[in-house]
């Protein structure tokens, strides 16, 4: 997911720091950012959350919101 990778380092967080944030593991924000993975909704929404984000705007369907 490269909408994943980009919100991630735009925030200057690590996979770990992302994981510790969302409750997902590092090992599947890795594959998922390399594109081995495909992501549950549940998975989607806990990431989600944590960048603070729609599910949308992380699966990339709507721009980001300008703040």
């Amino acid at each position: 997911m490269k909408r994943l990778k980009e919100l991630r380092e735009e925030r200057k967080w690590s996979q770990t720091e992302l994981s510790m944030r969302s409750g997902v593991s590092q090992a599947f924000i890795s594959d998922l950012e390399a594109g081995e993975k495909q992501p549950t909704l549940t998975t989607l929404t806990k990431l989600a959350k944590a960048f603070g984000v729609s599910v949308s705007e992380l699966i990339g369907e709507t721009p980001p919101k300008k703040e």
